[in-house]
């Protein structure tokens, strides 16, 4: 009988389908929410109805999403077309919904002047997890999260059909990359991954037993990164999981494939555990080239990276339309949080400059992202700055430059973060078999290593195909940074800092610290790597791992 009943509702849910206009999907939706319990039920008599109701789920469930992402595609449309109308819209819905006295949202003068901008320290920044952190931000608040998930599912579908087909995508990580937290990506798309798993261990044991993954899902680049080198380090013990059976049925063939796969070292690892993948996507978020070059250069060689969204410490502040392309450019929306834009020229002025509006923006110019708390409204300075590429009708599409918070000063001569990481990927390019995995920077007063010297940075690198650092090779990283900044040449040239030294850490070390990072309460958000520490603890944390 129960299996008649299961028969009977899915003949009725698919004739709804073909029925029901759009809007009463969503309804269905919810009902549909609800079967997974009946379906468990009706498997004790029926095992192969479960396949019906399952086809069923994903098929609504892309018809309710290819909806909700057309009509957030329509509303993108009119906001960017409408630009400034939306972005008054945006502030008004901020003033309305603070916490105490309000400034009057007619004027964009007077709510400037009204609510000065305000930067969140550096110390403040690295014991928050490596982020600024806006006061009482959210991870999950404004429209643009919503889009970036709903237009970003769509947009990877277009760009690679298979992907998203049931038991064709895992995630690695406890948190997906995906924005917003809608119910149907992990669990009615039918991911791999068990719903509801924290545990990261569980979640790649589950993806290693699925040889016919097409994409694979992590947070972010930093934290996959550090799911592959878990799985190296690892290896032996997951293996003799999945022939066991810990998770399911034994699988003694798949085993020996991933001890073979692992054995041929990891360059390539990824497709050779999962021959039909094709693409990786991860949240993009402050520091997170490195990891996504490490990757791509060894264990993710040959896929295609994409990120839905870049996220910064207020919420999502640009979406990600074009999976096809590698260079990583972001629409900055005109909703949800209201954005505004410093221009970096004048934001070394002693007196803050006036923002501007996105519809202000102007090609080829960087600015540093502003994004308004709704809260307690805070004009908080990011720190990231952004690069203008194009527009998207009257609204400029950006790449991610550098972080403000992360350069270095021991003279006044401020290296940013993009000089330097330039100059230490030309550094490594000449260290023979060398690939660089991750790096941090101190400042040599952190570590009171300038005694008898003068002040210079302390660099830690963490690498592969390279066990020992010869004091040629460590020279080679002061020579280009002395052809990247000619203001950092003066100063070597007249001795006012002294050379670079560097140090290569064991394996795990910035694994470890970034562990000691998300350990801190209020790194919840995506997490930025930071480039810079300005603690000395945790400068002697990795100090306590230098091997060479």
């Amino acid at each position: 009988m129960m299996c008649q009943a299961l028969s009977c509702l899915e003949m009725l849910l698919w004739l709804l389908l073909l029925l029901l206009p759009p809007l009463f999907l969503l309804v269905l939706l919810f009902l549909l929410l609800l079967l997974p319990p009946l379906a468990m039920l009706g498997q004790r008599f029926q095992e192969a109805g479960l396949s019906w109701l399952a086809s069923l789920q994903h098929c609504v469930a892309w018809r309710v999403l290819s909806w909700a992402a057309t009509w957030q595609q329509q509303r993108l449309e009119h906001n960017t077309l409408h630009v400034g109308q939306s972005q008054q819209q945006a502030l008004m819905w901020c003033l309305q919904r603070a916490q105490g006295p309000l400034c009057p949202p007619t004027d964009m003068s007077i709510f400037r002047n009204h609510l000065p901008l305000t930067k969140v320290s550096q110390a403040q920044e690295e014991e928050n997890g490596g982020q600024l952190l806006p006061p009482t931000s959210n991870q999950y608040h404004g429209e643009a999260s919503l889009q970036a998930t709903l237009l970003g599912l769509v947009a990877l579908n277009k760009a690679y059909p298979e992907v998203l087909a049931p038991g064709g995508t895992a995630r690695v990580t406890p948190t997906s990359p995906w924005p917003s937290p809608l119910p149907w990506p992990g669990h009615i798309l039918d991911q791999v991954s068990p719903p509801g798993t924290k545990d990261p261990g569980a979640l790649l044991l589950e993806a290693l037993r699925s040889p016919g993954l097409k994409a694979l899902e992590a947070r972010t680049a930093v934290e996959l990164l550090d799911v592959f080198l878990a799985l190296e380090a690892d290896g032996e013990e997951l293996a003799e999981a999945i022939a066991a059976g810990t998770s399911g049925v034994p699988l003694p063939g798949r085993a020996a494939e991933l001890r073979e796969a692992l054995e041929q070292g990891p360059r390539g690892l990824a497709l050779r555990l999962w021959p039909k993948l094709q693409v990786v996507v991860t949240l993009d978020a402050g520091g997170q080239a490195e990891a996504v070059a490490a990757l791509g250069a060894l264990w993710c060689q040959g896929l295609a990276f994409f990120s839905p969204a870049y996220a910064a410490s207020g919420g999502v502040v640009g979406l990600n339309l074009w999976p096809e392309q590698p260079q990583g450019l972001y629409l900055l929306p005109p909703g949800l949080p209201f954005i505004e834009l410093l221009p970096v020229e004048e934001g070394a002025q002693e007196e803050a400059p006036s923002t501007l509006l996105l519809a202000e923006a102007q090609r080829d110019k960087e600015y540093e992202l502003v994004l308004t708390d709704h809260v307690r409204l805070a004009r908080c300075r990011l720190g990231d700055v952004v690069q203008v590429v194009g527009a998207y009708n009257q609204c400029p599409i950006v790449r991610f430059v550098y972080r403000l918070g992360q350069a270095l000063s021991v003279r006044g001569e401020v290296t940013g973060e993009n000089v330097f990481s330039e100059a230490l990927g030309q550094a490594v390019g000449q260290w023979p078999g060398a690939k660089l995995l991750d790096h941090i920077c101190v400042e040599s007063s952190i570590l009171d290593s300038s005694e008898g010297s003068a002040p210079h940075y302390e660099v830690f690198v963490e690498l592969r195909g390279l066990r020992n650092l010869s004091e040629e090779n460590r020279d080679k990283l002061d020579h280009c940074l002395q052809e990247a900044s000619p203001r950092y040449k003066s100063l070597r040239f007249r001795g006012s800092v002294g050379p670079a030294r560097v140090h290569l850490v064991g394996k795990g070390a910035f694994r470890a610290l970034r562990t000691k990072l998300a350990a801190c309460p209020s790194s919840s958000f995506p997490p930025e790597m930071p480039r810079v520490l300005r603690h000395r603890h945790l400068a002697q944390f990795l100090q306590r791992r230098v091997v060479s």
